[in-house]
């Protein structure tokens, strides 16, 4: 489990986020602490359960103090009372065991995407925001989470099976629209660091998740070979944001609040591990020209260079004229800041002109 926080903080920080941390554990009502406060007392506590999401029930605080005083009596706010935590407690880790059990002798790789497919598949956003659908609760227990609740639950999970992972943390923009800080997770494969984003794969995602399905029995099954893929394929999982180095994230999210790992490499980007990630156009046009044949969705990644809107009219000129050549229609959607198209073609005849595009935008889910 990495502590990544706790490991950057001054000693008095360090003494604070420990006397807090065996607090929450003990689920008391009071705990006295090294005298810290405002927002120095803040960011220990947010960053303590960033490190530790599985403290799922501390979410808020008040403290009081005599002036000639060295220390803080901190009270917590817990989301229930001591017995319901206790029983709660138990259930996630039963819950994380349970998720994570097929996964065990998986490849890092196919751990995290293991991690990621059941998160997309399981997850709702909730745009009520209630406030256990910004812990690990929500999204495991309820199957209903935001950004924080989500990236919380992935952090868990990667603990559980072995993964080098944080949690990263970006703050709002109300001049872009942007009205919510938002976190994902960096994680560690193979000794290089990569961002993952599962809210905003979540939310590009446009496949049907069944109603009246209880979370516990959402564990996917048969996650390997065909079965894997096959499965991936109908549940239309997006991997835009899979593995991500920072040149890419920060194409749409904001800076960083906190400092967090360098991510220079982009090998393990998903796209490119499944060779979904073209730089010339005849090799798109040999994919679509599959994809029409067979009918099969395609999700590709294009890193010939940036995609201009010269680039995506040649691009788009590709897929009608597969279209044309196997007598079907295709359309197309575009996650223009990540360059990812997706194309599905149908059978009625193909149009003259170039197909519709629908513009995709990963978000938060906010928006439908």
């Amino acid at each position: 489990m990495e502590q990544y926080y706790y490991n950057r903080m001054n000693k008095i920080e360090q003494a604070v986020y420990h006397a807090l941390y065996q607090g929450f554990l003990n689920i008391d009502e009071e705990i006295q602490i090294p005298r810290l406060e405002g927002e120095a007392l803040y960011n220990v506590f947010f960053k303590l359960r960033l490190d530790h999401p599985e403290i799922f029930w501390a979410t808020g605080y008040k403290y009081k103090y005599y002036n000639d005083s060295p220390n803080l009596i901190f009270v917590p706010e817990y989301l229930f009372e001591k017995a319901k935590i206790k029983e709660h407690q138990k259930a996630m880790t039963a819950r994380v065991e349970k998720i994570t059990r097929e996964a065990k002798t998986f490849s890092q790789w196919d751990k995290e995407k293991y991690i990621h497919d059941f998160l997309c598949e399981s997850i709702h956003y909730d745009k009520l925001k209630k406030p256990y659908s910004h812990e690990i609760i929500g999204p495991l227990g309820h199957g209903v989470g935001v950004c924080e609740g989500i990236a919380k639950s992935v952090k868990v999970l990667c603990d559980a099976l072995g993964i080098w992972c944080m949690i990263a943390v970006c703050g709002n923009n109300p001049e872009k629209g942007i009205k919510y800080r938002h976190t994902w997770n960096i994680v560690k494969i193979d000794g290089q660091y990569y961002h993952l984003d599962v809210t905003f794969d979540n939310t590009l995602g446009n496949y049907e998740k069944k109603e009246n399905q209880k979370p516990e029995n959402k564990t996917p099954r048969n996650t390997s070979g065909k079965n894997k893929a096959r499965k991936a394929e109908q549940m239309d999982f997006r991997y835009d944001y899979f593995n991500l180095d920072d040149k890419n994230i920060f194409r749409d999210h904001e800076p960083l609040l906190y400092p967090a790992p360098a991510c220079n490499e982009g090998g393990h980007f998903y796209y490119k591990e499944k060779k979904l990630s073209f730089t010339k156009q005849e090799d798109v046009k040999k994919r679509v020209l599959q994809a029409a044949k067979k009918g099969k969705l395609l999700t590709f990644h294009w890193r010939g260079g940036y995609l201009t809107k010269q680039v995506l009219e040649e691009l788009l000129e590709q897929i009608a004229e597969a279209g044309k050549e196997r007598g079907k229609t295709p359309h197309v959607s575009l996650n223009w800041s990540q360059a990812v198209l997706r194309v599905r073609y149908t059978e009625e005849p193909a149009p003259a002109l170039e197909p519709d595009v629908n513009m995709e935008e990963a978000n938060e889910g906010e928006q439908e």
